[in-house]
């Protein structure tokens, strides 16, 4: 935990907060502050800043804040993922979160076990978690889009055509030519990822009629979660020094 996520339940009056569950045995266990110690935070939605420990007494712990910076900018990447195992979907979406894109969006394809769409990862609760999760990791407040569409036809017909409107789509598969990383990092992107398995041939043909164009990240085949990550850092340009280190 890099950065301490606070939601507006959590005030006990302005200026001041009172931290539960997760987050204070997570401060009591590994950070093991003292009063008046600061701690890293930031308001959901809001700005980052610091927190000093102004109460604690074993069961509770109170702090008052100071925000004054800027969570760090997204990434003007929309990702498109096949709904996946659910500790995989775990995964990737606390993974994509982490890594700043703006939008992610789940959809069902053939090689898809129906199954999947029954699993309790899907559920809010656990979909919040991976959310927080993931911007606690990466020092960030912004709470990114999450969708879900349990119909190809319905997602690659109707809602995928009105994102391409004004961004480059692009299908990562192991059939399309080698990406060409010769791009602008800020160039606004739609990135589709396909199931273990990959798509079928009926389905990247639906995503070229909706406009996007099918790369291929090379020769070896990935994993999901491996393939997301190398291709939202390729498309996006992403390097060492934007992402701020590792921990």
């Amino acid at each position: 935990m890099n950065l301490i996520l606070l939601f507006p339940s959590d005030f006990k009056a302005s200026g001041r907060v009172q931290l539960t569950g997760r987050r204070l045995h997570h401060v009591f266990d590994i950070i093991k502050p003292k009063l008046n110690d600061t701690l890293v935070v930031g308001l959901a939605g809001g700005h980052r800043g610091v927190a000093r420990v102004v109460h604690l007494d074993g069961k509770s712990l109170e702090l008052e804040l100071s925000l004054t910076e800027t969570p760090p900018p997204k990434l003007p990447v929309v990702l498109c993922v096949a709904l996946m195992r659910p500790i995989v979907f775990k995964r990737v979406l606390q993974t994509a979160v982490s890594m700043g894109v703006e939008r992610i969006i789940f959809f069902h394809s053939k090689k898809v076990e129906k199954s999947f769409w029954q699993s309790t990862s899907l559920e809010d609760d656990s979909i919040q978690e991976q959310v927080v999760l993931g911007l606690e990791q990466a020092k960030d407040t912004v709470i990114p889009e999450v969708f879900f569409y349990k119909k190809f036809k319905p997602f690659v017909e109707d809602v995928l055509p009105v994102l391409l409107k004004d961004r480059r789509g692009l299908v990562a598969d192991p059939s399309g030519e080698i990406l060409n990383m010769d791009r602008a990092a800020a160039d606004p992107l739609v990135l589709v990822i396909g199931p273990e398995g990959g798509f079928i041939p009926y389905e990247l043909e639906k995503f070229k009629e909706a406009g996007c164009q099918v790369v291929s990240l090379g020769e070896r085949i990935l994993k999901v979660e491996t393939a997301i990550v190398m291709a939202v850092s390729r498309t996006a340009q992403v390097r060492p020094a934007r992402l701020g280190g590792f921990c």
